[in-house]
Formats: structure tokens, C-alpha cells, sequence
């Protein structure tokens, strides 16, 4: 699950483009930039669904201790933060972007065991569309949030099959996207470059050492479960984050967060194909509504 109306997870930074892609960039570049969006979505929900064949072994807070490792090594390799020489006013919004980013991947791992990839990966998508809807006041979003709480509520309609505590696990992913939006922004003002995405991703690897170790201690795990935890932290961190390098180049702002709002479907399917993870009529039509709704708001836009 990606760092879009705003960032997505999994290394949910999301890289700042060092120029706007120009409107006479040949049209090979804008067919790159897209179908490297593609790749990069697909690899993101592939990886989270891989990640979840390790939870028999290692469970969620296994696989995402071996997910934060991953993605540390990647952010500290293309960020290289500079530690000491950061005041206390970087530090702060540091320290709360690394607590946020781990507390914002162990609940989506531990949603998407209890409910599924496609719905615990939309319900985290509510976080960044909420952003995005509140801080305008136009009609059309007003329609959009009417829209997506109307999916919303479908997807956590009460059932006698209902995983509540996997639908709450869902919500606080969303609740932490939205906080990790909030504190990126803070982060990219006060710390150049991904120096500070980079540290907090440090940082947030340090506090789930202990955590891996005491999973590993209590289950050994085995090769294949750590390769599976390995290959989530890859593909839903590494490559993500090294294709946004590149789309945010080649593709416009918009059409890039419009691709990304695609991602619940393409969790969805992944969960299909690649877990045998069925959706219903209404659990299709929610997860459309929501996609629909953030269409909406970002075609409409002037921004």
C-alpha cells in the first residue's frame, strides 16, 4: 500500500519531481510515465499480498518489522540525511513521521489479514481522500464526500461476517495516512530534499528492531516467510518509490494523483487473482464509489 491526491504506503513518500513535466515533453515520455504508474500501483498491492503469505509465520507485525527494514535502506540510500544537523524544529515532525509511517503499515498488515487486501487497502484510502475533500469548498467535493462516505458505509455495513476490528484496524491506517500527509508537508518545508523522509523511515526501522527480534525469537522463522516479507518490503517500497522518481517527471500532477485513486481497485483484483479474496456486488460498487468520488474531485479541479 501509495505514500497521489496525496503520498501512499508503503514507503508513502513520495518523491518531489525536480521540474513539471512540460507540456511539449514527446509523447514517448507521457507513455513511459504512465505505464510505469501502472507498474508501480501493481507492484505495490502485489507486494502487500505476497507480504501476506508470511503471516502464518512471522504475522503481520513480522512482515511489516521486515517491511520498515527495507524501506529504511532505501530511503537512507537516496536520501542520505545529514542527523546532526538537524535543529529540534526538523526533529519533532521527524520523530512523528517515523511513529505514524510504522503505526500506519502494522494496521493496514493487520486489516488486510482480518478483512482483505482490496477492502482494508480502500478503507486507508478514505485518509488521503478526506484530506483532499476537506480543504476545498466547492459543491462538487461536498457531492464527492457525500459519495464516499456512501461506499464507505456499504463497505462497513453490518454483516454476520463483519471483521469489526479488522474494519477499526482499516480506519486507523486512513486516520494515520491523513496524519502522514499532514507531516510530510511540515517535513518537506523544514528538512531539504528526502532527508527527512529518509531519517523518519531510519528512525521508525529502529523501533521495530526489537519488535523482529522478538518475533523471531518466539517463531523461528522460515526462509520462505522471511523471502515473502523481503519481497513486500521490495516491491511495496522499493520500487514504488524509485517509479515515482520517474512518473512525476514524464506525467502531470494530476493525472497522477487520478491514477493513484485507482489503487483500491487494483488491490481489489490482486486480492482476487493472487488470494482467491472474492468481493461482493456491494463491496465492488463501494470501492467504485470511492474511486469515483476522488475522480471526480481531482477532473473538476483547477488546481
Amino acid at each position: 500500500m501509495r505514500t497521489r491526491p496525496a503520498p501512499a504506503p508503503p514507503t508513502r513518500a513520495i518523491p518531489q519531481a525536480t521540474s513539471a513535466p512540460s507540456t511539449s515533453e514527446p509523447g514517448g515520455g507521457r507513455l513511459a510515465g504512465v505505464a510505469t504508474m501502472v507498474g508501480s500501483g501493481l507492484s505495490n498491492q502485489t507486494g502487500a499480498a505476497i507480504g501476506s503469505l508470511a503471516f502464518p509465520v512471522l504475522g503481520p507485525v513480522g512482515v511489516v518489522a521486515v517491511r520498515q527494514y527495507v524501506a529504511a535502506l532505501v530511503l537512507i540510500a537516496v536520501g542520505r540525511p545529514r542527523l546532526r544537523s538537524f535543529t529540534w524544529a526538523q526533529w519533532w515532525p521527524v520523530l512523528l513521521l517515523a511513529l505514524v509511517f510504522g503505526t500506519m503499515n502494522l494496521s493496514l498488515y493487520s486489516a488486510i489479514e482480518r478483512v482483505g487486501l482490496g477492502l482494508a487497502v480502500t478503507l486507508e484510502f478514505l485518509g488521503p481522500l478526506t484530506i483532499a475533500l476537506a480543504s476545498s469548498r466547492r459543491r462538487v467535493d461536498v457531492g464527492c464526500a457525500v459519495i464516499a462516505a456512501a461506499g464507505a458505509v456499504t463497505l462497513m455495513r453490518p454483516q454476520p461476517s463483519t471483521n469489526y476490528l479488522g474494519m477499526a484496524l482499516g480506519l486507523l491506517a486512513a486516520a494515520c495516512w491523513a496524519s502522514y500527509i499532514l507531516l510530510n508537508r511540515t517535513v518537506g518545508r523544514r528538512v531539504p530534499g528526502a532527508q527527512g523522509a529518509a531519517a523518519a523511515a531510519g528512525i521508525s526501522a529502529v523501533m521495530f528492531l526489537p519488535i523482529g527480534i522478538a518475533v523471531a525469537v518466539r517463531q523461528p522463522p522460515t526462509a520462505g516467510a522471511v523471502a515473502c516479507a523481503i519481497a513486500a518490503g521490495v516491491l511495496s517500497s522499493a520500487v514504488p518509490y524509485l517509479a515515482d522518481l520517474f512518473t512525476l517527471r514524464h506525467v502531470p500532477p494530476r493525472a497522477f494523483g487520478l491514477f493513484m485513486s485507482v489503487n483500491p481497485v487494483l488491490a481489489a483484483l490482486v486480492g482476487l487473482i493472487g488470494l482467491g479474496q472474492g468481493l461482493g456486488g456491494p463491496e465492488w460498487a463501494a470501492i467504485g464509489a470511492i474511486v469515483a468520488a476522488n475522480a471526480l474531485s481531482i477532473v473538476t479541479s483547477r488546481s
